[in-house]
């Protein structure tokens, strides 16, 4: 009997992700023949809520969710949005100069991101403060110090091309990507751009109603800061509760719950047992964590050096190795904080293996490793067993 069950629900899982991956190839393609979604593909698909002429869009809010958690809040049902919506979403879009740190959160549902564009704003989200000028220079094909519509349409889409060559791009990868795309984009891209192409909340914003503005550096670096601003505050004002300040736990708790850690309890009562005076996160504490994190590859290769030379870490090195890679400086509060709660094994030091390990997959969270689409039709196939049971 419990072999006929596992046959049983092996097949139905077979059968289902297959109707679910045909089902999704066949309705609102991203790529013609493209059966085999990559990671990015799944989740933009798990959070898009409208369609517009064949291809899915996520709203604001839809990008928003995405990357602040796990899976949507209920089930998704397709919205198909007419000529005169999406023009009136469009006409309500504000440009780039009067851009703010609430822009997703104020457009909420009255905008569309296409999938080149969601895979742009998720590089946006790892990309260091440092790196700004540099992501600037990349779409400005003609050193002109100004980026156009088409411009920043060609290295876009040379995103989307090269994710093909490898299904699972980590935030650093994002712009290995990017930094290609943009070697390889020539100026017969630029003459070969399609006019007709679908208007987007972001094309708006940047290049106005009629396509023809510029986007200069300052208003690029804002757009940028701004919404590495908005994803954290949202993540930090979930766990606040109105207070100017998080808990150590809370901060603990945000820290893993995107992680594979398979004993967050034991990480939180390490914060519990090792914090006796709680005095809280502030916010802009948090902000620069998490500005550190977007630096971590480099801050990764002073953790090896202390590795190599077989000297522990302890506080003051880990304060020290953080400001001489990135430049910023955390506080002893929070220095302390991070300590305790990544010093799993109480020895009052600090390895590589208990904080970069952790906080690489952390930082990789925004790529959707996890593939939901499977996952869901895994409780369908069981679902449907146990109504058969009955």
């Amino acid at each position: 009997m419990y072999v006929c069950l596992c046959v049983f629900v092996c097949v139905c899982v077979s059968v289902c992700v297959s109707v679910c991956v045909l089902f999704q190839a066949k309705t609102f393609d991203l790529d013609d023949g493209d059966v085999y979604m990559s990671s990015h593909e799944a989740r933009f698909r798990l959070f898009s809520s409208v369609e517009y002429e064949g291809q899915l869009y996520m709203t604001p809010l839809n990008f928003i969710e995405s990357v602040t958690m796990g899976e949507p809040k209920k089930k998704r049902i397709w919205k198909s949005l007419t000529k005169q919506e999406l023009e009136q979403m469009l006409a309500d879009t504000p440009p780039v100069f009067k851009g703010s740190s609430n822009l997703f959160r104020n457009l909420r549902h009255r905008g569309i991101i296409g999938y080149t564009e969601y895979l742009f704003l998720l590089c946006i989200l790892t990309k260091p403060h440092a790196g700004f000028k540099i992501a600037f220079n990349m779409f400005d094909a003609d050193g002109n110090k100004m980026v156009d519509k088409r411009e920043f349409l060609v290295v876009c889409n040379y995103l989307k091309v090269l994710r093909k060559e490898a299904q699972q791009l980590e935030p650093r990868g994002m712009w290995d990507a990017l930094r290609k795309g943009a070697s390889q984009a020539l100026f017969s891209d630029l003459e070969n751009m399609d006019e007709n192409m679908t208007d987007t909340t972001l094309l708006v914003h940047f290049f106005g109603k009629k396509g023809k503005a510029e986007l200069g550096f300052d208003d690029f670096y804002r757009f940028m800061d701004n919404l590495q601003t908005e994803v954290l505050e949202i993540e930090f004002l979930s766990y606040s509760k109105g207070l100017p300040i998080i808990s150590e736990e809370d901060f603990a708790h945000i820290l893993l719950r995107f992680t594979n850690v398979d004993d967050i309890a034991g990480y939180l009562d390490n914060v519990r047992k090792s914090i006796t005076d709680e005095k809280g996160i502030t916010f802009d504490e948090f902000r620069s964590f998490f500005q550190f994190m977007n630096n971590l590859e480099d801050f990764a290769i002073a953790m090896q050096m202390y590795n190599f030379a077989n000297r522990s870490i302890g506080q003051d090195e880990l304060a020290r190795a953080v400001y001489v890679t990135t430049g910023l400086k955390l506080t002893e509060h929070l220095v302390n904080t991070v300590f305790h709660i990544f010093d799993e094994d109480r020895d009052g030091q600090l390895s590589y293996k208990e904080f970069i390990g952790v906080m690489k997959d952390r930082l990789h969270r925004r790529t959707g490793q996890i593939d939901h689409v499977h996952r869901i039709c895994l409780n369908r196939a069981i679902h449907v067993y146990h109504k058969l049971c009955l």
